[in-house]
């Protein structure tokens, strides 16, 4: 009965699964094996993250059980892809003049190359780099799941830091 099932989270005293950190991984192994993996509904987006892995998102102790006994079966978590809705931020047509910064903008993103931009204030530096995420195709999964570990390890370092 549990044989093609991991399992992650933390159980609270009252029977509620609350998340925790890491899923990403645990997806990635659950994945790789072959197995379901129920997680608490608050780590959903991010464990479904990895295609690959069967995600089932569970709010309870008392949902898990009724899915394994085949009485309420959990639905799968579907994927989002972050980088998706990065391309639905403002768009490079909205601004107007600065032809040679829009043209850099391009010439960036097509060339996966690094970009500058320095001046005075009100000049528009902010308003083209809201823009650049537009130009820029969608991650690949491979991408997005280790950008997604890199802000996690990195959110991890923070808190180290300052105690929290």
């Amino acid at each position: 009965m549990l044989d093609g099932f991991e399992f992650c989270g933390e159980l609270s005293l009252n029977g509620e699964l609350r998340a925790v950190r890491g899923v990403l991984a645990v997806a990635l192994a659950a994945g790789r094996a072959r197995r379901g993996l129920v997680v608490a509904t608050a780590n959903a987006p991010e464990a479904a993250l990895m295609r690959s892995a069967n995600v089932l998102p569970a709010g309870s102790l008392c949902a898990v059980a009724a899915h394994l006994n085949g009485h309420t079966p959990l639905q799968p978590a579907a994927f989002e892809n972050p980088a998706a809705a990065a391309t639905s931020g403002p768009d490079l047509a909205d601004v107007r003049g600065q032809l040679q910064a829009r043209r850099a903008l391009e010439v960036a993103a097509a060339g996966t190359h690094s970009l500058l931009l320095f001046g005075p204030p009100g000049t528009g530096k902010s308003m083209l780099a809201q823009r650049l995420p537009g130009l820029l195709p969608p991650m690949p999964e491979g991408d997005v799941t280790d950008r997604h570990n890199r802000a996690t390890d990195d959110r991890h370092i923070e808190a180290t830091r300052t105690g929290l």
